[in-house]
């Protein structure tokens, strides 16, 4: 019971970790498609990544002990199923104590989602939930058989032909049920009015700059990745590795620096793009109003931090005033607003309606 707790934590890490590196993508293909964001089809995306992940979890791990594995064969008989089925009927009391049927019975239920996500998230119906299913369960009833691709001399798994079956239908009766939600909530098409301006909210301008932290997190990490990996294996200066400050430095240059290049050329950030947002309005010189918005985002603050000093306290005090300002200025503009004399608005309002 403790490891099947374990395995479904690890699904969860793993499938959380996969939201958060897919997150800013997700939004702007949300906000293109839909028009916003959802918070029902963002957690059902999430709650398919983390039964992605606990596919692969509970039919693989936890990987044995090379020296201590036991080789076995496979079941080709599709028949073998249905002899399951006889024996825990024929058997003596409450046919569902019987391991075999328990067995099949938990088989369907885990492809059950894998078909309500094929027809409620990507609109499709019972032909693909069966393909789809039938499709995921070979690639784990094969990477069983093979020993994980070769990974072990020989699988330690069964394959099951009955497994392939069981798991199918249990796809098809995952997208069945799944009619129960209603249609205009189902599929993956563009909404028609996804176009259409909407309001300027708080939240939505929160999320903006939820989106710019971790693109620039990622952009960041990225970074000095790369610089340490360079000093390590071009330059093979382990000095240097271990020092960590050329890294450091890349890893604050490098994103400020994409983020300025990326608002001085076309005016918003990572996260203004992602949400459909644009500033505009200032009666500063452009490229100047523009400065100042990427001087009070975390582009610019994260530059100020390099000399160090009393210049890393400003930026904290920026920091501090960056998150606490979109809550208290008209709009939720904050901190690059402010500075930049400029306000928000949805960027799909016509450019003939407002400056900038």
């Amino acid at each position: 019971m403790e490891d099947q707790v374990l395995l479904g934590f690890i699904a969860i890490a793993i499938g959380v970790a996969f939201g958060i590196l897919l997150f800013v993508p997700f939004v702007a293909i949300s906000y293109r498609r839909r028009g916003r964001l959802g918070l029902g089809r963002t957690l059902l995306w999430l709650s398919a990544l983390i039964y992605f992940w606990a596919i692969w979890t509970y039919t693989l791990l936890p990987l044995p002990d090379p020296d201590m594995i036991r080789c076995v064969g496979a079941i080709t008989d599709p028949m073998s199923v249905v002899r399951d089925v006889q024996k825990a009927f024929a058997a003596p009391g409450n046919p569902l104590r019987q391991p075999a049927l328990l067995q099949l019975v938990f088989n369907v239920l885990l492809f059950v989602p894998l078909g309500f996500f094929v027809r409620v998230l990507a609109g499709r119906g019972i032909l693909t939930a069966l393909v789809a299913g039938f499709g995921l369960s070979l690639l784990v009833e094969t990477t069983q058989l093979t020993g994980v691709w070769g990974v072990y001399p020989c699988a330690y798994r069964f394959f099951d032909v009955g497994d392939l079956m069981t798991n199918t239908l249990g796809a098809v009766v995952g997208c069945t049920l799944a009619l129960i939600v209603p249609r205009p909530m189902r599929g993956a098409e563009a909404r028609p009015d996804a176009d259409l301006p909407r309001p300027v909210t708080r939240g939505r301008r929160v999320l903006a700059m939820l989106c710019d932290f971790l693109a620039y997190g990622f952009v960041s990490m990225g970074a000095g990745v790369i610089v340490q990996v360079w000093l390590e294996f071009v330059v093979d200066d382990r000095a240097a590795v271990l020092d960590g400050s050329l890294a450091s430095a890349a890893a604050t240059i490098v994103p400020s620096a994409l983020f300025l290049v990326l608002i001085l050329v076309g005016g918003r950030s990572i996260g203004d793009v992602a949400v459909q947002l644009r500033y505009g309005g200032s009666r500063l010189p452009a490229p100047f109003a523009r400065l100042l918005r990427w001087a009070g985002g975390i582009g610019g603050i994260s530059a100020l931090q390099l000399p160090g000093g009393i210049f890393g306290f400003a930026a904290a005090v920026l920091f501090l005033a960056a998150v606490v300002l979109p809550f208290t200025t008209r709009a939720g503009r904050g901190l690059p607003g402010i500075l930049s004399g400029q306000h928000l608005r949805d960027a799909r309002t016509p450019a003939s309606t407002s400056a900038l």
